[in-house]
């Protein structure tokens, strides 16, 4: 699985770091997304498809 992230589009909610603090992060100055780890192992893909869907604008994507 890869996990990409578009900052733009991100809204600062939070929901994705609660979901997977493994993987994702916010930005200290603008509370976006940040990614820590592009390609979780399958430990983590059920917090990430989690983080994936609520997320309220949609700005993160998955890929096999």
């Amino acid at each position: 699985m890869t996990v990409e992230v578009d900052r733009e589009r991100c809204a600062g909610t939070g929901g994705c770091v609660f979901a997977a603090p493994g993987v994702f992060d916010q930005n200290p100055e603008d509370g976006r997304v940040v990614v820590l780890d592009p390609e979780p192992g399958p430990a983590l893909r059920d917090e990430v498809r989690e983080a994936a869907e609520v997320c309220p604008v949609q700005a993160i994507r998955l890929s096999a």
